[in-house]
């Protein structure tokens, strides 16, 4: 007897099985993806919301900008170079959408925004490599929503993509690698740096060292960032609280106390704020992907396995949207995750290489491991939070009203915690506030941080204008 021969495939699930694959973002993670991608026969679809591949990172400035890479991205220049040349190269033979924001995601389209023409679209999909990167973290001190206070990402980014500094006089504060680049960038391109004000304690880096070893030529690098402030008498200070920004119409001096506990003041017309980064993870949220709590990141992540497959067939997570590691790896992690499209395809496999890169990888997570033991989060940050303090801007959200309103209705729930008092509403979805509220819940209420959960992605990720208009679906 003859086997039964398979049901020829309808025209929809033959449309389907011909999508090409979708990256989202043209970062270190996107352009990685699409370069495995291309060398194997498969020409993705790239949407990105700048109009220049780079990510954040490696943003690129407007055409016609003069600046070299050297002024742009100091000790990055030549791996932002790379980058940029890599996706030159491979450009044209892919569909490359800039200015393109996926604002929300169904289990086969992705809703998009073409920001210049305000046209509003979707496009099918078959699989889908998530490379959407990472914002600030966020922890807000009083004074923090007058005018010349950024985060340390916003700061960078003025730097980048239109060649200013954030003010003349500027104090970077906070903690984590990120500090130290972006103060460094800052003075390579002219801007006067008056402080920088980290509040891990020294001590903290002589206890990581043994462990940055691993990578060695990482640790080298940020040795270098700090040797090259030094020699230009940037004074830097660790173990500090930082207490308040103070002015009158705007930011004129950041008040902090230092690690022998005296208040001291630093005059300054500028102030970029940050600690560390955390995941972007909304569009990971509403492709359906499962998430985790990471003690590491003090935030819930999407779940991925060790060749990037996230819990949802067809989502792929690459880069620090599924865990901060850094633009190195973000790279490797886009190429395996290429892989990993490509295996399920069934088109190309090379374990050899694939092992490889996990590899590479899990190195450069331990040396994540150690760059939290030597740029600690503030563990008290939340018990010294004034109640006065706006923690929401957006819907002026105070942490006094965080704690009565957790205390009052015994919410231990963030998204409950959300209802009630409309904590992440806003134009933001929590991306600014969610960090900081989730730990202002989980000290009011005496419980871990894992037990608070996360703010759940909202469509639209972003605001959308009124006047866009809605076209035919694109199918590819």
């Amino acid at each position: 007897m003859t086997a039964p021969s398979a049901p020829a495939p309808t025209p929809q699930r033959q449309a389907r099985q011909d999508l090409p694959p979708v990256i989202v973002g043209a970062g270190p993670a996107g352009v990685r993806a699409a370069a495995t991608l291309l060398a194997h026969g498969l020409a993705p679809i790239v949407l990105d919301e700048a109009p220049r591949a780079g990510g954040q990172i490696y943003r690129r400035p407007p055409e016609g900008f003069g600046r070299s890479a050297e002024e742009l991205y100091g000790t990055e220049a030549r791996r932002a170079q790379d980058v940029h040349a890599t996706f030159e190269r491979i450009r044209p033979r892919l569909d490359h959408r800039p200015q393109t924001l996926v604002w929300s995601a169904q289990p086969d389209l992705l809703d998009l925004l073409h920001l210049p023409t305000r046209e509003a679209g979707s496009l099918p999909w078959r699989d889908v490599i998530v490379a959407t990167g990472a914002t600030d973290r966020v922890l807000p001190i009083p004074g923090w929503t007058l005018p010349g206070v950024y985060t340390l990402g916003g700061a960078q980014v003025a730097l980048k993509y239109q060649g200013c500094a954030i003010g003349d006089a500027v104090v970077f504060a906070g903690t984590g690698p990120l500090l130290y680049l972006v103060a460094c960038q800052y003075a390579q391109a002219g801007a006067r740096v008056v402080a920088v004000l980290d509040t891990a304690p020294a001590a903290a880096r002589y206890r990581a060292a043994p462990a940055m070893l691993g990578q060695l030529a990482v640790a080298a690098k940020g040795m270098r960032l700090v040797g090259w402030l030094r020699l230009r008498g940037v004074p830097m200070h660790h173990g500090v609280r930082l207490l308040r920004a103070e002015g009158a119409q705007a930011v004129e001096q950041l008040v902090w106390r230092d690690s022998a506990g005296r208040e001291q003041r630093t005059a300054c017309t500028a102030v970029g704020l940050g600690h560390a980064l955390r995941p972007e993870t909304q569009l990971a949220d509403l492709l359906g992907c499962a998430f985790e709590f990471s003690a590491l990141h003090r935030c819930h992540v999407p779940r991925v396995d060790a060749a990037r497959r996230s819990s949802v067939p067809g989502v792929y997570l690459a880069g620090d949207g599924a865990g901060i590691l850094g633009a190195d790896a973000a790279e490797l992690s886009g190429e395996l995750a290429a892989w990993s499209l490509l295996e399920d395809r069934q088109l190309a496999t090379d374990h050899r290489r694939t092992a490889r890169l996990r590899r590479r990888l899990a190195g450069m997570e331990r040396f994540r491991h150690a760059l939290e033991t030597a740029f600690p989060f503030p563990g008290d940050w939340a018990a010294q939070a004034p109640d006065d303090l706006v923690v929401c801007r957006c819907e002026n959200v105070t942490a006094g009203t965080l704690r009565e309103t957790a205390a009052a209705c015994g919410a231990r729930e963030i998204n409950r915690l959300k209802a009630l008092c409309r904590v992440g509403m806003g134009r933001c979805q929590g991306r600014m506030c969610g960090a900081a509220a989730a730990e202002i819940l989980a000290q009011a209420q005496s419980v871990p941080l894992a037990e608070v959960g996360r703010l759940r992605g909202q469509a639209p990720i972003k605001p959308l204008p009124l006047d866009l208009t809605v076209r035919e679906e694109r199918h590819a």
